[in-house]
């Protein structure tokens, strides 16, 4: 069975970062703002939800996908970062429909499943 993409209603990418990457995340999250019309969220210095680290999520459009994950592919700067889609199934979104960049983290997905 195969499922349509015009479910996806929009991207997130989480960028995960620790007090020692916090300023290489701050130059990622600034090159990003600069170059594309994307919806920066707070900064998360401690784990939320089923991020087990400090991260901040960029939000943008289905239409963005082909500009700004190849951008954060070559500038991700050594920084983990999952990008997923945005279906209405967050478990599902933030497991097997997920992309990583640097190293697969392990979410807390019984966060997800609660809600």
């Amino acid at each position: 069975m195969t499922q349509e993409t015009q479910k996806i209603t929009g991207f997130h990418a989480h960028i995960y970062f620790d007090t020692a990457s916090r300023d290489v995340a701050a130059r990622v999250r600034e090159g990003l703002g600069a170059r594309f019309d994307v919806r920066l969220g707070r900064w998360h210095d401690q784990p939320i939800g089923p991020h087990p680290k400090s991260m901040y999520q960029v939000a943008f459009l289905a239409n963005q996908f082909e500009k700004v994950v190849p951008w954060l592919m070559l500038n991700h700067e050594g920084l983990d970062v999952l990008i997923h889609p945005e279906t209405g199934d967050d478990v599902k979104d933030h497991t097997d429909h997920a992309l990583w960049l640097g190293e697969k983290l392990e979410l807390n997905i019984n966060i997800l499943r609660r809600n």
